[in-house]
């Protein structure tokens, strides 16, 4: 049979001979039938093992019919968010609507609810009140247990009660999806599927509850913030497959939600299985007249290499999501999966990125991790690599080799990211020299994030020192290769440990590369990372040491103007943020400084032009007081005016990072 999408209505269920499904999924995405995608992995999945999966993508949550035009399901409902939060996919880190959303056709803001996962469940619940619920996906598996909600600013019990939701499923879930989905099959009450790892359930009573590690009650989180960091760093130490204890939290009214331990890794015949599966690999024919979907445009022409990450940066929540254990695909499987791509119409010869959460992560940081799990309590990177890690990129560098080598491909290009730290763990400097000459365009996209160690130690990331030497090779390999390749740092202000000192320090060190960053990340606090924690309470959850957090808006919109100390239309901000820092001796004429005194004719001369033209008030000013074009051969991070176009339109075809 020609693999086709599955059903999104009653016809097509009719023209495939059905007249009920086993299950239906309903995502706060549009449908694309991707392995990006989490819907298409877990449907796709389900239809392997024999499973009728009718997909509702984003139902009208203001009207119940729209989640019955497939009738009602034989053994329950699959719901997810979609591929973000919702709540990220809506707001900007200031709160405000964001203006697009890329997982609907034709990129339209507004066509799922806020807290999707909550509202979709209760409007099944209005219509099926005994159908069997599962939600699962990035917002779901973050929300499990009791969280900081950015949004509304106050600690949200577990998702899986405000949606009424039976069972969560957490993680990537195709283990867990496919021992639920057999379960109801033989016949078993949802409610007595209490046994799966990676799912978290509800209990009335813990008598048939083992061998568990109980946190403390969300009442007393609600009271004490000290407590939920206790409480949350308890979680984030259970994140692991092989070490992870089952965590009980307990509610009011004796009510219980327990968390089972995380799924198994998937071994790499399993990855490769799924990615195998028979995805259309675009989005549903539907959504042509809109213009499509535009988050296939970042995919379509990338492949997914691997899972789960071991860098565990503070801010991410990989760890609590996938998990600090790689899991990798074959290079069988990524090479079939590339000439497939080779046959697209519009391939144009690039394969866009070949990666994952980290693309130069190809197995487990060390030997140990695959039968004991990593290690408790310590990071395979952070302060420094641990004497165990095992850095080496020659499987990838055979994987990229294999890869530039088919025929219609012209180039391969890594966009998903690179540990520079692990890529100078490695003793050998050959992935380095590949990279430089094969698979970066003109700009390599690294994330060292901050430059003072006092908050790159609360983010989890290495001291600048290793950044500084990561650039010096960079810049020595690109000369001996004869290429003119620049580094483009990603910086993020106001992050928890960030003072007025350390965002000064930051926009110096910008000052001396002569480079303005145009899109600044301001720090975002996402559900369930330790530096949400961290923001929430005041404290890091692995010291329990206080922590200095800029929360105020104010605060945090001067210490992101730092950033783009030259641009005209921050000049207040920054002259405010030098004096509340003492540092007005930035606040001249000198080379050193970073803006000019008011009164000045410069300053006059940028604000006459900023009331002109205000996109472009800015421009001109850019490149004073740093590097000049001259200088950029010796320092690759540092930009002139030539440079900074080609930013700009990079920035304008970016491609996920």
């Amino acid at each position: 049979m020609k693999p086709d999408f599955l059903p999104v209505n009653r016809e097509d269920m009719s023209i495939r001979g059905w007249k009920q499904c086993d299950f239906v999924y309903i995502s706060g995405d549009a449908y694309v039938d991707h392995p990006s995608f989490g819907h298409a992995i877990i449907t796709r999945l389900l239809e392997a093992r024999g499973y009728k999966v009718g997909i509702i993508a984003q139902p009208d949550w203001k009207d119940k019919t729209s989640v019955q035009v497939l009738g009602k399901p034989r053994l329950g409902f699959l719901v997810s968010a979609g591929n973000m939060d919702s709540m990220v996919n809506h707001y900007s880190v200031s709160k405000k609507r964001r203006s697009q959303d890329s997982y609907t056709p034709g990129g339209v803001m507004g066509r799922r609810p806020d807290y999707a996962t909550v509202v979709y469940c209760n409007l099944i619940r209005a219509v099926y009140k005994d159908s069997p619920i599962i939600i699962g996906g990035i917002e779901a598996s973050l929300r499990r247990l009791a969280h900081y909600d950015y949004w509304s600013d106050k600690l949200k019990r577990s998702i899986l009660l405000d949606s009424q939701a039976d069972i969560l499923s957490y993680g990537m879930g195709e283990r867990s999806v496919v021992e639920i989905a057999d379960a109801l099959e033989s016949g078993m009450d949802v409610s007595d599927i209490t046994f799966v790892d990676g799912t978290v359930y509800k209990a009335k009573d813990l008598e048939s509850v083992y061998d568990y590690h109980m946190l403390p009650g969300f009442k007393d989180l609600k009271k004490d913030k000290k407590e939920y960091a206790r409480s949350f760093f308890i979680q984030y130490s259970n994140t692991d497959p092989f070490t992870g204890k089952r965590l009980v939290e307990p509610y009011e009214d004796n009510l219980f939600v327990v968390q089972n331990p995380p799924s198994k890794p998937l071994s790499e015949a399993e990855m490769d299985g799924i990615y195998d599966l028979p995805y259309m690999r675009n989005y549903h024919p539907s959504y042509e007249e809109e213009g499509g979907v535009p988050a296939i445009r970042e995919i379509k022409f990338s492949l997914i290499s691997n899972r789960g990450c071991f860098g565990a940066c503070s801010f991410c929540a990989l760890t609590f999501h996938q998990g600090r254990i790689i899991q990798a695909r074959s290079h069988e499987s990524l090479i079939n999966e590339a000439r497939l791509l080779t046959e697209e119409p519009d391939f144009k010869g690039y394969i866009h990125d070949v990666g994952g959460p980290t693309a130069d992560f190809r197995f487990p940081a060390c030997e140990k991790q695959l039968t004991k799990g990593a290690c408790p309590g310590r990071q395979c990177l952070f302060p420094e690599p641990c004497k165990s890690l095992r850095a080496d990129h020659r499987d990838y560098i055979s994987l990229l080799r294999k890869l530039r080598a088919l025929p219609k491909v012209k180039k391969v290009f890594i966009r998903s990211g690179i540990r520079f730290d692990y890529v100078l763990a490695d003793q050998s400097r050959e992935f380095l020299r590949e990279l430089c000459e094969h698979h970066v365009s003109g700009q390599l996209k690294v994330a060292p994030e901050h430059v003072a160690d006092p908050v790159l130690k609360r983010m989890g990331k290495p001291g600048n020192h290793v950044y500084r030497r990561f650039v010096k090779e960079y810049c020595e390999m690109n000369k001996k290769l004869g290429k003119e390749q620049y580094l483009v740092p990603y910086l993020m202000s106001s992050h928890p440990g960030s003072t007025m000192k350390e965002a000064v320090e930051l926009a110096e060190y910008l000052r001396d590369l002569g480079y303005m960053p145009e899109q600044v990340q301001d720090f975002y606090p996402t559900p369930s990372t330790i530096s949400t924690c961290m923001y929430y309470t005041g404290y890091d959850c692995r010291t329990m040491e206080k922590v200095y957090v800029p929360v105020n808006p104010h605060e945090k919109a001067m210490q992101r103007a730092l950033i783009q100390y030259r641009n005209p239309k921050n000049y207040e901000l920054v002259e405010e943020a030098l004096k509340a820092a003492g540092r007005t001796d930035l606040i001249g004429y000198d080379r050193k400084c970073l803006i000019r005194p008011r009164g000045s004719s410069s300053y006059e001369n940028r604000m006459v032009k900023q009331k002109k033209n205000p996109a472009k008030a800015g421009r001109g000013y850019e490149n004073s007081g740093g590097k000049r074009d001259g200088d950029r051969k010796g320092n690759p991070e540092a930009f002139g005016k030539k440079t900074k176009r080609t930013i700009r339109n990079v920035h304008k075809k970016k491609t996920v990072k």
